[in-house]
């Protein structure tokens, strides 16, 4: 099989098998987590919003075109693929239809943006990877503490905007939604009222968009136990410039892929804080990593004999290891010595997707629950044909195929580009033997 290089477009199949350890340097694309809400945020100010730094993934561009229809203005500048501008419409379109809403879960971030244009808004059910129940009354349960009015059926939900009112709005979340914080933070910018949120998410997701709303001249103050937004004391600027972070999860992905190949690589463009419970779960299992400015260094040639086991919780506390590393962490922790224990109760299906198709590899994970398993390294995997069910689990896959004897195809690319433009050609560059594999 000769490796080629996997252009930007859909393919049936990925095919991926072992070869050199993966060597060189790749820079990561803008994160996908980050840019959804950002794009929303700027809907959000009725102002001229330059974001730099977008992904060109499926679900970017789903928001896009979802701005578009909701009356929103989007535009690329000429030779810059990777800014996007987004400016208010001046034409309201609120009968839009907005079903394509429906494919990505990050829809209901543009909830506070049609109420602030429209005093409405009617999407469908978000759609997304399908990895367990992950409701929204965390959500509703916000607009309700800023007067607005919920109503839900089988096909969506309308949310109706109260009348305006200048007191501060006080909310205690039950646990650190990612989602419910964004909310909440948009929310209060279009209502123009003071929010102190107990108990926020601060990932560094939510953190993109507190620093985004700091420039559009609101005061922040951000801790572990309270987050407290108020109004801007002077007219903000007439356009405002922000910038995508980098793709942590991207970044842990390819740290990963080095890894299991016994690698040196440098991975950029990514805020080390972000990386910093990926690298010490490298660390853990005795491969040699670190971060230095935007900048993840692999030394896997040099890792050292361990037995230590893994845990791999995943968590929304500060400084929690983000679920979304997980998949990756376990098909890395297949060819580690060592039982290892991995537990995602943050996305209660995600472990159906993926242990079964690490089992067709030849994988042998033991359930312990639906959300937790535990495995004993190393282990020698084979070649199969596997799915991408969702992002994550495509991802681990393609982790999964630099070490399984003879050939991995992965199919559902559909899913893989939904969160990364070109994962695969990221590996190729680093020296992976992979390519497309059309009928």
């Amino acid at each position: 099989m000769t490796a080629v290089r996997i252009p930007p477009v859909a393919a049936e199949v990925v095919a991926i098998r072992p070869g050199s350890p993966l060597t060189g340097s790749v820079t990561v694309d803008g994160s996908k987590n980050a840019a959804l809400p950002l794009l929303a945020a700027a809907a959000a100010l009725h102002r001229p919003v330059h974001v730099g730094n977008v992904p060109a993934n499926a679900d970017v561009e789903t928001m896009l075109a979802l701005l578009q229809q909701a009356g929103w203005h989007t535009a690329r500048p000429v030779g810059d693929l990777h800014t996007a501008v987004i400016l208010p419409g001046d034409k309201p379109q609120a009968g839009s239809d907005l079903d394509i809403a429906a494919r990505i879960r990050a829809s209901y971030y543009l909830v506070p943006a049609l109420l602030g244009t429209y005093g409405r808004a009617c999407l469908p059910w978000p759609g997304g990877c399908r990895i367990g129940e992950r409701g929204m009354e965390q959500h509703f349960k916000v607009y309700e503490r800023f007067g607005d009015r919920t109503t839900v059926d089988d096909h969506g939900y309308v949310v109706e905007a109260a009348s305006a009112r200048p007191e501060t709005v006080s909310i205690t979340l039950p646990f650190r939604s990612r989602g419910a914080t964004i909310a909440a933070l948009l929310r209060a910018v279009v209502a123009g009222r003071p929010l102190r949120l107990g108990l926020p998410n601060l990932s560094p997701e939510v953190l993109a968009v507190v620093e985004a709303v700091r420039t559009a001249g609101w005061q922040c103050r951000v801790s572990e136990a309270l987050l407290a937004l108020a109004p801007p004391l002077a007219a903000p600027p007439e356009t405002i410039f922000w910038r995508v972070p980098g793709d942590k999860i991207e970044a842990g992905t390819l740290a990963c892929a080095v890894a299991v190949t016994g690698g040196d690589a440098r991975i950029c463009g990514v805020r080390g804080d972000d990386v910093v419970p990926l690298v010490r779960a490298l660390r853990w299992l005795g491969v040699p990593s670190d971060t230095e400015n935007d900048v993840i260094t692999v030394r896997a040639r040099e890792t050292r004999p361990t037995s230590r086991s893994l845990r791999a919780i995943a968590s929304l506390a500060p400084r929690g290891l983000d679920a979304d590393f997980e998949p990756s962490l376990m098909a890395l922790a297949l060819t580690r010595p060592g039982t290892h224990l991995f537990s995602d109760t943050i996305n209660p299906g995600r472990h159906s997707n993926l242990l079964p198709q690490l089992a067709r590899l030849g994988a042998e994970i033991h359930e312990l629950s639906p959300t937790k398993c535990r495995l004993t390294g190393p282990q020698q995997l084979i070649g199969a044909g596997v799915e991408a069910t969702d992002i994550r689990t495509g991802s681990a896959l393609l982790i999964a195929g630099l070490t399984a004897q003879g050939v991995t195809t992965l199919g559902g690319l559909e899913q893989l580009r939904r969160g990364h433009a070109d994962l695969p050609t990221k590996l190729y560059a680093l020296g992976a033997d992979i390519c497309e594999v059309t009928p």
